[in-house]
């Protein structure tokens, strides 16, 4: 590995938990919502329930965490996202101590497009098995078939997330020499020393 380079403990026990729960989580509703039988619908339902308190602790997390998870640090400026891009197809390993530029915002846009998929799965209503979510019934039916419509299609941006998520672990492994997989189990992230 190049002298330059430590291996730091970035990511606490708490947010990597919550990176494991998050993960399940959300594969058990996608999973769940695609076979749609009357009884595994009810499951679908408690893991979109898990997604949405999942959501509001790292909502929590993202004011009060540590250092590379708070919100404040996810968003970097434009300075640093094109100093970052210059740089990605470089084959040594970023070095950042936290997310990337680019992969702050790949975090704030999941956290979102999760947002939206709990919002719209409370206000939605599954077609023809008896089944809505908690809110439907508070909402005009005209909100109630957008809510479900939009559900759908989150489901489907979720699946491209989860699929660059993915590609990009894999980016990072082979091209770049990093991996992230293992930083996400033990905490410990390879970056820069400091001069």
């Amino acid at each position: 590995m190049h002298q330059e380079y430590t291996h730091q403990y970035i990511w606490d026990v708490p947010i990597r938990v919550w990176h494991w729960l998050l993960a399940l989580s959300v594969i058990s509703g996608w999973l769940l919502g695609e076979f749609r039988t009357f009884t595994i619908m009810q499951w679908h339902f408690y893991a979109g329930y898990c997604t949405g308190t999942l959501l509001l602790v790292r909502i929590l997390i993202g004011f009060a965490g540590s250092g590379p998870v708070r919100f404040s640090v996810l968003l970097p400026g434009i300075p640093a996202l094109l100093g970052y891009i210059r740089t990605l197809f470089r084959r040594e390993p970023s070095g950042v101590r936290g997310h990337s530029p680019m992969g702050g915002l790949a975090t704030i846009a999941i956290l979102l497009c999760l947002l939206w998929q709990v919002t719209t799965g409370l206000m939605a209503e599954d077609d023809g098995l008896f089944f809505e979510g908690p809110l439907a019934s508070s909402v005009s039916a005209s909100a109630t078939r957008t809510a479900t419509r939009l559900h759908h299609y989150g489901a489907k941006a979720i699946l491209v997330l989860f699929a660059l998520h993915i590609g990009i672990m894999v980016f990072y492994r082979f091209w770049k020499r990093e991996n992230l997989v293992i930083a996400m189990i033990t905490g410990r992230k390879l970056v820069k020393r400091d001069r």
